[in-house]
């Protein structure tokens, strides 16, 4: 009984600390694309310089996962749990990395006097924050049905950074002048598009863990793709 209550509290820390990361990313994300469309240089470095805080976590959360995978012997949910925190770790880690290139794309964009011309970007931020938030709260909640929003809304993220992708390109071969800032747009489209991928990789364990149902078709049709 003692043994199990002290799994049950090192599962829960181990959601807490999961859940507070998320948080952490959630807001490096909020500010970067709001560092981006104010032309905030000050906030772009600050999110560029607190990348830290998410990369202790994520070895902090490491960490907790192997100590419970080797002192315990979970099974069903708890295991699913165990399993699924791994994955997300890593995909809010990285979802911190796209935050911090965004913000450097703030601050080049800044410098080289882009202008305010920016597209499906803002509607693309939009988006890809409502999805991790989204992804994020169904982890708090064992939400599938949150889960499976957000995997419906990949394939609108993706069709909007390809609109943004040709209309940049459409203007730098028209302009060459516009290319440096061109390729910065690009770069931050590009990041969104990653942001959301990985918020739907977030969904689709949620989804694992609540139903202990695989979705992986996104990256079936990926692969198909390529083949």
């Amino acid at each position: 009984m003692l043994m199990q209550r002290h799994f049950d509290q090192e599962l829960e820390s181990l959601k807490t600390t999961l859940i507070k990361m998320g948080s952490i990313a959630e807001e490096s994300l909020r500010l970067s694309v709001r560092s981006l469309l104010d032309y905030d240089k000050k906030l772009a470095q600050q999110i560029i310089d607190s990348d830290d805080r998410i990369n202790m976590l994520e070895i902090d959360i490491d960490n907790a996962i192997v100590d419970l995978l080797a002192l315990q012997q979970p099974v069903a949910i708890d295991l699913r749990l165990i399993l699924a925190a791994q994955k997300i770790n890593n995909d809010l880690e990285r979802i911190g990395d796209h935050a911090v290139n965004i913000a450097e794309s703030a601050i080049q964009m800044l410098a080289l006097g882009c202008g305010t011309a920016f597209s499906e970007l803002p509607a693309m931020g939009t988006l890809a924050q409502t999805m991790l938030r989204d992804a994020l709260d169904g982890f708090i909640h064992t939400d599938p049905k949150l889960g499976n929003t957000v995997l419906t809304q990949d394939d609108v993220i993706d069709e909007m950074n390809r609109r943004v992708v040709q209309e940049v390109i459409h203007r730098m071969k028209s302009d060459h002048n516009t290319i440096e800032c061109g390729l910065e747009m690009i770069r931050v489209s590009r990041n969104l598009e990653r942001v959301a991928d990985l918020a739907t990789n977030i969904a689709e364990e949620v989804i694992f863990i609540a139903q202990a149902r695989v979705v992986k078709h996104h990256a079936e049709e990926q692969n198909s793709d390529q083949q």
